[in-house]
């Protein structure tokens, strides 16, 4: 039976920085935004291109690092 929920959210790389690959655009973000991801491609091959997100935190959190995560990909993308 397929759930209706899930505590993860998988989620591709913006396109513009796919060439960081997931590893590098996880420690980016951690270390510009304190967000912390999983890097897809620790779960295989397969997911390289990807970022893993937990939704366990409270909304109030989850909308707060959404905007540091926004702000830190403005940066970013500024320096390439």
């Amino acid at each position: 039976v397929m759930p209706k929920g899930t505590m993860f959210v998988w989620a591709p790389l913006p396109e513009r920085h796919k060439a960081l690959g997931s590893m590098e655009f996880a420690k980016r973000l951690l270390g510009e935004a304190a967000v912390a991801v999983s890097p897809g491609v620790g779960f295989g091959a397969a997911g390289e291109g990807w970022v893993r997100l937990s939704l366990v935190e409270s909304l109030e959190r989850t909308r707060a690092a959404c905007a540091r995560v926004a702000e830190a990909l403005a940066k970013i993308a500024h320096r390439k």
